[in-house]
């Protein structure tokens, strides 16, 4: 599957500084991780500081799919409101699916630290706005709810945000969000788990697996065999090629990152910022000053379609910027499109399919991705574990 298309910000900002061999041999693992962007380092980072053997393989260069084309807003908020999730889920998934978002993100900052990641993780505020009346009475009662429900949120009006330099009819502020370089993360802890005894291999394909006298055995393309006690995939949108169950909707979806601003407006430099629309749309800056915005989600994920409307995309993502930001000058630098998912109800799938077979999965679907793979961290390590875990139970397949 092709995830992305175009040069993306990441990549060419550290003009990949690492590499990896391919396996030319047959090996044995206790735990293999098949996929090697942000999600299966992370998985990587928690297993081998547990002192367990791991190998990661990915079948591109590592880092280099989804990763590379993400956005990296860090929010606790789900792609679906707190007050619709309620009523899909209940009010302690739901809640505790909010709250455990929250945490997420301080304890991406601890990992960062440990590591001493150059990734640029910085804190913000998030705004989430509405700019159509008719969505005022769906933001008013998201707001209503996240404060019964204890959540540090701010009621902004059209002056608080025509202050910003935002043309929107109201938005709610959250004081816990953060931004990041993921490519530059996923990179470091590759790193540092290597240096820990994580074996890497990129360019290797795994096209089967089998079940063999207790163990799993993994055939790549060309011929070798990797055994291992368990298996954690972390292979994002393309699990839909190994998994018998339809989890998700492909989508394709698009990026626009600007040149550097000097005079950054101060909302970009204290806050992320998404909308209420269908699709919607979303803001951060970078460390550089730059402004990232993305959206004009589309219903398929063809690459060849994908990418064909790319430069048709790059013009309504500007128009919708100039609508948003109107004294802010948005001059083009980069553009990209990858692909997107939804799940039904906005959460992510962690655990085994198949409760009799040592095969796990953390897919992180939608806008929350990478917060989702950190609370997976320890949801996996009780799945290899047999460990009865309560997000395992939330999360789990076939719900």
């Amino acid at each position: 599957m092709k995830l992305r298309s175009s040069e993306t910000y990441w990549p060419l900002k550290h003009a990949m500084d690492t590499s990896y061999p391919s396996l030319d041999s047959d090996i044995t693992t206790e735990i293999l991780i098949i996929g090697g962007g942000i999600t299966g380092a992370l998985m990587a980072y928690k297993l081998i500081n547990e002192g367990k053997k791991v190998t990661i393989i990915d079948r591109r260069d590592m880092c280099n799919g989804s990763t590379a084309a993400s956005t990296a807003l860090l929010q606790y908020e789900i792609d679906v409101s707190l007050h619709d999730l309620i009523k899909l889920r209940g009010v302690d998934c739901a809640v505790n699916s909010y709250i455990n978002g929250k945490k997420a993100i301080f304890d991406l900052r601890i990992i960062c630290d440990a590591i001493k990641s150059e990734c640029g993780f910085e804190f913000k505020k998030s705004i989430y706005f509405c700019s159509l009346k008719k969505d005022l009475p769906f933001l008013k009662a998201e707001f209503k709810c996240r404060k019964e429900h204890g959540f540090d949120v701010t009621w902004l009006e059209r002056w608080d945000l025509e202050k910003m330099g935002l043309n929107a009819i109201a938005a709610i502020e959250s004081k816990t969000a953060a931004v990041m370089d993921p490519y530059r993360l996923a990179q470091d802890l590759l790193v540092y788990c290597e240096n820990k005894g994580l074996k890497i291999y990129d360019r290797t394909n795994i096209t089967s697996t089998q079940n063999q006298k207790g163990k799993l055995v993994a055939h790549t393309e060309d011929k070798c065999t990797i055994t291992a006690d368990h298996i954690v995939n972390c292979t994002g949108y393309e699990s839909t090629e190994t998994l018998t169950e339809k989890v998700v909707d492909l989508k394709s979806t698009f990026v626009i990152a600007s040149e550097s601003i000097p005079e950054l407006p101060k909302v970009f430099k204290n806050a992320i910022l998404w909308d209420t629309s269908t699709p919607y749309v979303y803001f951060r800056a970078t460390p550089d000053n730059r402004i990232i915005m993305g959206g004009g989600d589309e219903d398929f994920r063809d690459a060849k379609k994908r990418d064909k409307l790319l430069p048709k995309k790059e013009i309504y993502l500007l128009k919708k910027f100039q609508r948003k930001f109107p004294k802010v000058k948005f001059k083009l630098d980069y553009s990209w499109a990858g692909t997107f998912g939804e799940t039904k109800d906005g959460l992510p799938y962690f655990g085994k399919p198949n409760p009799d077979k040592n095969e796990h999965y953390v897919l992180g679907f939608g806008g929350n991705g990478i917060t989702f793979s950190v609370i997976a961290m320890n949801s996996i390590l009780d799945s290899i574990n047999n460990i009865k875990n309560q997000d395992l139970e939330y999360y789990k397949f076939g719900r």
